[in-house]
């Protein structure tokens, strides 16, 4: 077997388009020789210099995203890494497919279920990551610039350099051989040299499964 390349993904568990950017790249890594590690990024960090413009219901999403990305980093900064992709997925199904309040009860439940201890949720109230949780966002948003969210992709480009990219947004999260083709696809246009943006309206919520 070939050595599986790495695909850095930065998320903020809030955001329901990186979830299902997350849960396609799951299905990628099982048809293509893909490996993703997980970093954290926050939406409320990358909004801070714009957060009293914003409007009133998105003010208060983004002030409440801090503790579960503060969670993330705490969880990543005492039980390694390794831990990030379950607690994501944990914290993620709740969130996302339960709808289930993005309060403390739930997300020491996705602690426990990740394997991990439900005191990590103290974090959720705590500066003491924020130092980690704004370097860990910076080395995503700084590969694609400010101006877009959050997922943001990279591997390593056949240069050496890596290529990066926000998304794909995509709802549902395309399954097998339809997953490898996006992956696919997505890796020719983001490494095509001055290619930037391919865009459309949405017409569609996100469909969690």
């Amino acid at each position: 077997m070939s050595e599986k390349t790495p695909a850095d993904f930065w998320f903020d568990p809030l955001c329901p388009w990186a979830w299902m950017t997350s849960r396609w790249m799951l299905e990628v890594e099982k048809v293509r020789p893909v490996e993703v590690r997980w970093h954290v990024m926050s939406l409320s960090v990358l909004n801070e210099p714009k957060i009293d413009e914003l409007p009133d219901r998105y003010r208060e999403l983004l002030r409440s995203g801090w503790g579960p990305v503060r969670v993330c980093i705490a969880a990543e900064q005492e039980h390694g890494p390794e831990v990030l992709g379950r607690l994501y997925t944990e914290i993620g199904t709740r969130f996302h497919n339960r709808g289930q309040e993005r309060n403390r009860a739930t997300i020491e439940e996705a602690l426990v279920a990740a394997g991990l201890p439900a005191s990590l949720a103290d974090a959720a109230e705590s500066e003491a990551y924020d130092e980690r949780l704004r370097a860990s966002h910076k080395e995503g948003i700084d590969l694609v610039g400010q101006d877009v969210g959050t997922p943001v992709i990279a591997v390593p480009g056949s240069d050496g350099e890596q290529i990066a990219f926000f998304g794909p947004v995509v709802t549902p999260a395309p399954r097998g051989e339809a997953a490898a083709r996006l992956w696919d696809g997505t890796l020719l246009v983001a490494s095509t040299p001055g290619f930037y943006e391919i865009k459309r309206t949405r017409d569609a919520e996100p469909q969690f499964d």
